[in-house]
């Protein structure tokens, strides 16, 4: 079960190390245009600082067993919140293409089951 907290720390580290270094390139794919020093800080800070601090706490869950199971109800949270706002605006705005916005979706949902998982099969283990 681990490796499912592993493999979401670094897709959040990943994430956060790309918008800290090229917030703009981040972006992109969602038509942002980010061309000011406040439009960069507002991408290299909800996408990156918050990445790193995610992955860093995930990190924490692994070796901390009393927060664990917060810490990945907080996550798999979060991630059903982004999730559902994709949903929303899809409901609410025109139709996309698949890329980026259902792949995401998709990406945010299978992530937080996981880690939805891992704590519902350690809370029935006890």
């Amino acid at each position: 079960m681990n490796v499912i907290v592993v493999l979401v720390g670094v897709f959040f580290a990943g994430m956060g190390v790309f918008a800290l270094a090229a917030p703009a390139a981040l972006a992109r794919p969602f038509r942002i245009v980010v061309e000011h020093p406040e439009s960069r800080s507002e991408i290299r800070a909800v996408y990156g600082g918050f990445g790193v601090a995610t992955a860093a706490a995930l990190g924490l869950a692994l070796i901390s067993p009393g927060l664990h199971d917060g810490i990945l109800t907080a996550v798999g949270c979060a991630l059903a919140g982004m999730a559902l706002g994709r949903v929303v605006s899809r409901v609410l705005d025109r139709p996309t293409a698949f890329y980026p916005i259902w792949f995401y979706a998709l990406v945010e949902i299978v992530a937080a089951g996981l880690l939805a998982t891992v704590v519902l099969t350690r809370a029935s283990a006890t």
